[in-house]
């Protein structure tokens, strides 16, 4: 009896259709702790692991269906470094999954072209950008640890450490915490499922493990401003408008083009017509500021004001800054999101200018590309 019930929740049919198409693209599917992967890296892949704001959580996914649906289909949008569904030990998927691209832009095109897509009759996916947690905090630490043994213990118990900062916690200032950074989100789930017991039976000691947050909230909460957007080492800056200025042309050969006009992209959204091509391009011209840039498109084309939002990641070890943003532009019907780094600037105005014109020129990339998918 329970064979014929999971028989008929698994659909024949559905997994014939995965094993086919896995024969004939010659995928290759890992299954690991709970979920099923792809990639990460997938065969021909050249270069590093993709950065921050680079995956997109996947949610509202029919239980019976698999990868062989929705790797094709979130391959259209650009390519794939990793591909991850969650799955049940009866075979079915849990109903969600992540998908990392190679740069924030496409991630972020996959937002805004796959939100809410009619994967069949009655069920839209829901695609938003991952948190990609990846610091975890370690308590409940002898009080006498110092930083290289905590590291050294971590690295030998968990892959992936990138860093570890010991801190005091607690009401009173007593608890030792580490802080533990690593290279990716998959590599911290795998250590908070081994850290508790590895600590155990190696050292005899009982920790807790827990997830860091860096949501904008809590920095405010704990700290009182809003400071997440000050890297370590510079004073921390006036709480960034939600509508900067457009700042002043910078003509010169570093100037960077200006986009195509996005007429296919806002008749797609239901907004209303662009100026003639020529008119936009004469705007464009004349003023090659990517944030100004970003302001004079989404004025155009009655889109509203962008309003940016930053957050501070993490100092590489190349000495870049890394920054998360979120742009929300009132007429288009999602956020964008993504990752820049930038080099240490004069002063923490400059480099907060920077930033601005690293996010305003990855913005006009997504929606020009947007607009290209479209159009089709």
């Amino acid at each position: 009896m329970e064979g014929q019930q999971l028989q008929q929740v698994l659909n024949p049919q559905r997994l014939k259709s995965l094993k086919e198409w896995m024969q004939k693209s010659s995928i290759t599917l890992i299954q690991v702790n709970g979920q099923r992967k792809y990639g990460g890296p997938p065969p021909g892949w050249q270069g590093p692991p993709p950065g921050p704001g680079c995956e997109v959580f996947i949610s509202q996914i029919p239980r019976d269906v698999y990868e062989d649906r929705l790797i094709p289909l979130f391959q259209s949008v650009g390519t794939i470094y990793e591909f991850r569904l969650m799955m049940n030990f009866s075979g079915q998927n849990r109903g969600f999954a992540y998908a990392k691209y190679a740069d924030p832009f496409t991630a972020s095109t996959a937002i805004m072209t796959l939100h809410q897509y009619p994967l069949q009759e009655g069920v839209c996916l829901t695609v938003r950008r991952s948190t990609e947690k990846r610091q975890l905090r370690l308590g409940d630490l002898p009080t006498n640890v110092n930083q290289a043994e905590m590291l050294a213990a971590v690295q030998m118990l968990s892959d992936g450490v990138e860093d570890v900062l010991l801190k005091l916690a607690g009401p009173k200032g007593r608890e030792v915490v580490a802080l533990v950074n690593y290279s990716s989100h998959y590599a911290a789930s795998m250590a908070k499922k081994v850290l508790v017991q590895g600590f155990k039976k190696q050292y005899g000691i009982s920790i807790t493990v827990r997830w860091t947050s860096f949501s904008k909230s809590k920095c405010v909460e704990k700290t009182g401003q809003d400071d997440c957007f000050t890297p370590p080492g510079l004073k921390p800056l006036t709480k960034p408008s939600l509508n900067p200025p457009p700042l002043r042309p910078q003509l010169s050969h570093h100037d960077i083009p200006a986009p195509p006009p996005l007429l296919p992209f806002f008749r797609a959204v239901g907004g209303p017509p662009a100026p003639p091509r020529d008119e936009m391009m004469a705007q464009a011209l004349m003023n090659r500021d990517t944030v100004s840039q970003l302001q004079m498109m989404c004025e155009a084309n009655r889109l509203g004001a962008p309003q940016y939002e930053f957050h501070y990641n993490y100092t590489g070890p190349d000495g870049f800054f890394y920054f998360s943003y979120r742009v929300l532009i009132p007429g288009l019907p999602l956020p964008l999101y993504g990752a820049v780094q930038i080099l240490p600037g004069t002063s923490a105005g400059a480099m907060k200018g920077e930033v601005y014109r690293a996010a305003a020129e990855q913005v006009i990339q997504t929606m020009c590309k947007v607009s290209n998918l479209r159009s089709f």
